[in-house]
């Protein structure tokens, strides 16, 4: 089968891609609105893009009615953001986050996560998460007739649980991925854990 993308769509696009681009990692962000709540949501659309400097990237679309979500409205707002790795542990909890609520909302209050103070950055993190990114905002680029924006922040500090981190003969730092079991992103509501990882040799 091989498909010409012109004859789609844009949601048959969107229904194509997340069933072939697997598995996709989960950016469940944390931002702060104006009124002092905190918004928590999650993005598949969501890679590392660059290490000098550190940036994260996530894409956003816009909510039902038109409007920016809550995420792009705040970090336009405050600059900053948490982006945390959730686990397979956490797969309910991101689906619940992942529900529209009126600006100002806190899905916080809806789940029952909580927060904890993240050491010389100034939003908390999640207490539940192994990892933690605390980001700036370094810039957003709109795209396409619809407005998808993407949001490139850079990292500034970050979190690991100690429990998830080990040090190997170079004296570097080893994150144990099977620790972390991240959760992954498939097509429609489907999700994946990772199997066990393996190791292969680049060539020089």
């Amino acid at each position: 089968m091989q498909l010409d993308f012109s004859e789609f769509s844009s949601s048959e696009r969107y229904h194509l891609m997340t069933q072939t681009i697997i598995p996709r990692p989960i950016a469940w962000a944390l931002t702060d609105s104006e009124n002092g709540s905190y918004n928590l949501a999650p993005f598949s659309y969501f890679t590392a893009v660059s290490s000098e400097p550190a940036l994260l990237m996530l894409s956003v679309g816009k909510k039902s009615n038109g409007e920016n979500k809550d995420t792009l409205t705040n970090i336009l707002s405050n600059k900053k953001m948490v982006i945390h790795i959730a686990s397979v542990d956490h797969a309910e909890l991101v689906t619940q986050t992942a529900k529209t609520l009126a600006h100002g909302e806190s899905e916080l209050a809806d789940t029952g996560l909580t927060t904890t103070a993240f050491e010389q950055f100034s939003l908390p993190r999640l207490s539940n998460c192994e990892l933690a990114f605390g980001c700036e905002l370094y810039e957003t680029k709109q795209l396409g007739d619809a407005q998808q924006t993407l949001i490139f922040v850079e990292v500034k500090q970050l979190y690991i649980n100690d429990r998830v981190v080990s040090k190997d003969m170079q004296n570097r730092l080893t994150i144990d991925a099977t620790k972390v079991a991240p959760l992954a992103r498939l097509g429609g509501g489907e999700y994946a854990s990772i199997t066990k990882p393996f190791t292969l040799q680049r060539p020089a």
